[in-house]
């Protein structure tokens, strides 16, 4: 089975999921500046809510690797709002790739709501997840 994992993040804070999930199944966390290089039968996309959406670079990477893609498994963080599932699958429904229903969100910290989070007890749940996952 291949496996990826690609993040975007404006804080930090999903490149702490993406890195202890991508240690949980071996593979290496990258940013959606990079594109995958051949197809993949899961990928766990990382993203947070800005202004109530994903980033349109999160929206760009799905569309411009639609064929690479087997499976999109949401995680991310966010300070008030919980799963990215909606609007990815809202993007990938347009290419007909399935998200999974299964995704793992915690709080983030932003400013000063949240503070310390992920914490190493998020990190552990975000990898125990990847686990049972795959």
């Amino acid at each position: 089975m291949k496996i990826a994992v690609r993040y975007y993040t404006r804080s930090g804070n999903t490149k702490k999921l993406a890195e202890a999930i991508a240690k949980a199944v071996s593979v290496d966390a990258k940013d959606v500046s990079v594109a995958l290089d051949e197809r993949v039968d899961i990928l766990f996309l990382g993203c947070s809510y800005y202004a109530f959406d994903v980033d349109q670079a999160v929206k760009d990477f799905i569309l411009n690797n639609k064929d690479a893609i087997g499976k999109i498994v949401c995680f991310g963080t966010s300070a008030m709002m919980k799963s990215m599932k909606k609007p990815v699958t809202k993007v990938a429904k347009t290419i007909n790739v399935v998200v999974s229903d299964e995704d793992f969100h915690c709080r983030g910290q932003f400013g000063k709501i949240h503070k310390g989070r992920p914490n190493e007890d998020d990190l552990m749940k975000a990898a125990e997840f990847a686990k049972r996952y795959v």
